[in-house]
């Protein structure tokens, strides 16, 4: 019965030290914690705040308080375009901003183009307590 029991408990042991963690574990920093900005369409222009930035993941959150329904364009690096986003309305959008000028059009002939300028990647956000 002794033997029995010493060799279940031998068997549990290989069993549980077998189970414990890979022989190599990639300690990779996470990617840079994602920035929020904001957009303004009037009638005059488009304003992004703030107009420099690191690259990584970014959230446009954009307030038209122009007469006309607007579809932002952003050139640059990386060519990205909203839906359209209806007079007196808000709009979002997220996407990886990368190294370069971006130049901010509203597809509108009498609206300003605006522009914004990212910059390196941003700092990691390992060792950032509290984010999503």
């Amino acid at each position: 019965m002794r033997g029995r029991s010493a060799a279940a408990g031998l068997l549990a042991a290989s069993v549980l030290a077998a189970g414990c963690g890979a022989e190599e574990f990639p300690n990779d920093p996470r990617p840079p914690a994602p920035v929020e900005l904001s957009a303004k369409v009037d009638d005059r222009k488009v304003t992004v705040v703030p107009d420099e930035v690191g690259a990584g993941l970014a959230t446009f959150t954009i307030s038209n308080q122009s007469r006309d329904g607007v579809e932002l364009a952003f050139d640059g690096p990386s060519d990205i375009r909203t839906d359209v986003i209806p007079a007196g309305g808000v709009g979002a959008v997220q996407f990886e901003l990368e190294p370069g000028t971006y130049e901010i059009e509203a597809g509108v002939p009498t609206i300003a183009d605006g522009a914004m300028t990212v910059g390196p990647e941003r700092p990691s956000a390992s060792n950032e307590l509290l984010l999503p």
